[in-house]
């Protein structure tokens, strides 16, 4: 259920990115007890000109490396496990494809379960109470 959206420079070559959408669909796997066959990942390569960020925040340095992922998940996950998705995904991608701990930028959007249909218009989530 989680829709993972992977932005960086434009460049890296097809192998990167599947490893990217690999670590983090493993991630999801292990800690967010995500299914088997829910792999639902965008990547988005961008110019220069249209990938903007500082070159540190919080005390963190930036390169030019940088990946910012953003997960909309369902509102169901408690701090715990969010805090271990996030480590998770900083080892998982630090090992391959060797990014930099620094270079991982997460972000989640949590929504309510009723709010995904994954098609035929149906709301696969709700239930239906008779």
């Amino acid at each position: 259920m989680p829709l993972v959206r992977i932005d960086l420079r434009r460049g890296k070559p097809p192998a990167y990115r599947k490893a990217l959408c690999d670590g983090v669909y493993r991630a999801l796997r292990e800690t967010f007890n995500v299914p088997e066959n829910d792999r639902f990942l965008l990547v988005t390569e961008h110019d220069d000109d249209n990938f903007s960020h500082p070159q540190s925040y919080l005390g963190i340095a930036y390169t030019d490396d940088l990946v910012i992922i953003q997960a909309t998940v369902s509102d169901t996950r408690n701090l715990g496990q969010k805090q271990a998705l996030f480590a998770r995904i900083v080892t998982l991608l630090s090992e391959n494809p060797g990014l930099r701990k620094e270079d991982v930028f997460i972000n989640l959007v949590e929504c309510k379960t009723e709010n995904w249909s994954f098609g035929n218009g149906i709301a696969q989530y709700v239930t239906t109470k008779s």
